[in-house]
């Protein structure tokens, strides 16, 4: 049996990701061309490569079809709704930093923190009979968010990208997305409010506690002595 490693196919979270294994003596690359989804493995036996988007790695982790993945903390936390009895998180690799964050518009003058947003979406329900609309492609992170300090005048929207321009567009009057720098947002005449972001989040490698692990503690173990990493409590 072959221990699964899915990693994102493309960019630079897949280059990232070479590099930092490439650094640890396990050397991963695409075989063929940019279009083929083939990749090979050197310096350690018994794992197979499987590229694919960074969104269908928790999945696959969760499902068990993949033993170990890199993807972003925000897209485990955001699609595994108990996501630490699906997996295990072994490593933060130190690339792919990103937060996400609350953005109002610029000339809410008055809205810096969570009691003002909340002070705001409930102004904005008696005087528009509706609740406040936040665009995200985040529904799970930003309502357990918004829940745990008390905000509760608002609906979310779906914004699967450019979420930046809903609030110029109308479709929604506040945004949740992620960001590294905040150019973007500045960009478009928004600002994070003065809170700690929902979510810091980096690239990571996850092990499945999902998947079958039969006949690969081998393999598995001389992957963690050369990642110089522990094995997590419970994997098997």
């Amino acid at each position: 049996m072959t221990m699964k490693l899915g990693i994102p196919s493309k960019g630079r979270l897949m280059e990232d990701t070479f590099a930092w294994f490439g650094a640890r003596g396990i050397t991963l690359s695409r075989s063929g061309s940019d279009r083929e989804y083939a990749a090979e493995v050197a310096g350690l036996d018994g794992l197979q490569l499987v590229l694919m988007s960074a969104g269908e790695v928790p999945r696959d982790l969760a499902a068990g079809r993949i033993h170990l993945g890199v993807t972003g903390t925000d897209l485990v936390q955001e699609k595994l709704p108990i996501w630490q009895d699906n997996v295990a998180e072994l490593a933060p690799m130190g690339f792919g930093f990103a937060d996400l964050v609350l953005a109002v518009p610029d000339f809410w003058v008055d809205v810096r923190g969570l009691d003002d947003l909340d002070a705001v979406a409930a102004s904005f329900r008696k005087s528009n009979g509706m609740r406040l609309r936040i665009a995200t492609k985040y529904h799970r992170l930003v309502r357990e968010y918004l829940a745990r300090h008390g905000v509760a005048d608002f609906q979310i929207i779906d914004s699967q990208g450019a979420t930046e321009g809903v609030v110029k567009n109308l479709t929604a009057e506040v945004i949740a997305d992620i960001t590294s720098t905040g150019e973007t947002l500045k960009a478009n005449h928004l600002r994070v409010l003065d809170e700690e972001p929902i979510l810091r989040s980096q690239a990571t490698l996850f092990a499945s506690r999902i998947a079958n692990w039969d006949g690969l503690n081998g393999p598995l173990t001389q992957l963690l002595e050369a990642l110089d990493l522990q094995r997590p409590d419970g994997l098997f």
